[in-house]
């Protein structure tokens, strides 16, 4: 890691910039040019892709029952019992969401509210490669299945031998999602837009990946299919002060910098002998990992900072606007007060940000690059339409009806007004004609 000490406030934007984001312009193109192949060719050009990036040949597209059924079996009841846990947590966290509806009578005989519907047809995207995220399709998964979305496709990227690993099958199984596809990277992403002969279209995708499927999911926008957000490759910031534990805070950087060679890690102090004592730590930790030559290059691009002040690494941290924030500190309720742009935050020594990425109940499906500044991380909200519904009586159009035609005639928008005017004389009429 890059060690600064005392950067001046005109340095810390180019300190806050991420490495992905310097290579953005160079993925759009190339996920342009997969949208229009599987548009055109389908199912043909997703075998393409899996055989290209995946060495699989493929002669289904889906996971048959009896794939699902078999993947149940291979996975050790330890892990299973695990992922059991961490389903409940994760529904008792988000079962709290729930909002009742509530009516409002905004004006004597004017009542108004809002209904949650569910998204329809919601496409779920896991990563799979040389990490298979299980943990995020329940972090999906059970939000969707909250939400009562009538409609969940899973695409995943199949293995070489054209199976999908068996424990995101047996996640899947717990979860009761039975529309699998194997499909990874832009191109799953292309067909959960547009659709084709084995993939369902979506009305809007969920899942985090790579530079590929975050620039492929922005540009599925484009064609009305919503999307959670733009979360790419991971990132971490700690704020650690010189009550923290170097080693505990080397594991939680290390535990993102494995995630993949474009995640970031950033670590901010007050305190030089925990930086150095950290980096030190790094070191140590990162020699023990078998996933070490990723996180090695992840280090690459990422920062450990020394700042003067609790308030200052707050600062700095809210510009960065990390997916997941630590604070290893003596009182981190009291900082954590102020923080304003952020994914999720961990509190604490005792905290680590992997007990977010699996079990605590939290959701790790988060805003990276920044857009934690505008965007929030996944939620059973991010699964429902919110659609308001409103109904006037006529003592209710008496009181609000002047009101709309008064608005509407300043507006020059003489067909507004003259929808209510003409209702306003129905309800005079029988009183003219006594």
């Amino acid at each position: 890691m890059q060690l600064i000490q005392y950067p001046p406030q005109a340095d810390w934007a180019a300190l806050q910039q991420r490495a992905a984001a310097q290579q953005a312009h160079d993925v759009e193109q190339r996920v342009q040019q997969i949208f229009e192949d599987v548009r055109q060719r389908g199912d043909v050009a997703l075998r393409d892709y899996a055989r290209q990036f995946d060495r699989a040949e493929l002669h289904d597209l889906r996971v048959s029952p009896e794939e699902l059924a078999a993947a149940v079996v291979q996975v050790p009841a330890e892990l299973q019992t695990a992922i059991r846990q961490a389903h409940a947590n994760i529904w008792k966290f988000h079962a709290t969401q729930r909002e009742e509806e509530k009516r409002v009578e905004t004006m004597p005989g004017v009542s108004c509210w809002r209904r949650s519907v569910p998204v329809q047809r919601v496409g779920l995207y896991i990563p799979g490669g040389t990490a298979p995220l299980f943990s995020t399709l329940l972090m999906l998964g059970v939000p969707a299945r909250l939400a009562g979305c009538p409609e969940i496709v899973l695409t995943t990227p199949p293995q070489q031998d054209g199976s999908v690993n068996a424990v995101i099958l047996f996640t899947a199984h717990l979860l009761g999602i039975t529309t699998i596809i194997k499909a990874g990277g832009a191109q799953a992403v292309a067909a959960l837009t547009g659709g084709t002969d084995s993939v369902p279209a979506v009305d809007k995708i969920f899942g985090p990946g790579n530079r590929y499927v975050t620039a492929a999911k922005q540009l599925a926008s484009r064609y009305g299919v919503a999307i959670d957000m733009p979360a790419g490759p991971s990132e971490v910031l700690v704020i650690a002060d010189a009550s923290a534990n170097p080693a505990f805070v080397a594991a939680d950087l290390l535990s993102q910098a494995e995630h993949g060679p474009d995640s970031q890690v950033i670590l901010l102090s007050d305190s030089m002998p925990i930086l150095e004592a950290t980096q030190a730590e790094v070191a140590r930790q990162l020699a023990e990992l078998p996933r070490a030559a990723v996180a090695t290059q992840a280090l690459t691009e990422s920062r450990s900072i020394l700042l003067r002040t609790p308030e200052e690494m707050l600062y700095f941290s809210n510009q960065y606007a990390p997916e997941h924030l630590i604070l290893a500190v003596r009182n981190p309720e009291q900082l954590a007060e102020g923080v304003t742009s952020a994914g999720s935050v961990f509190l604490g020594h005792l905290t680590p940000e992997a007990a977010g990425d699996y079990a605590s109940g939290t959701n790790h499906t988060l805003p990276t690059n920044g857009y934690a500044r505008n965007y929030s991380g996944v939620s059973l909200d991010s699964f429902f339409k919110k659609i308001t519904f409103q109904r006037i009586t006529a003592e209710g159009l008496l009181q609000v009806g002047p009101v709309v035609e008064t608005m509407a005639e300043a507006e020059g928008l003489r067909a507004h007004a003259r929808a209510v005017t003409l209702r306003l004389e129905s309800l005079a009429a029988p009183e003219q004609n006594k």
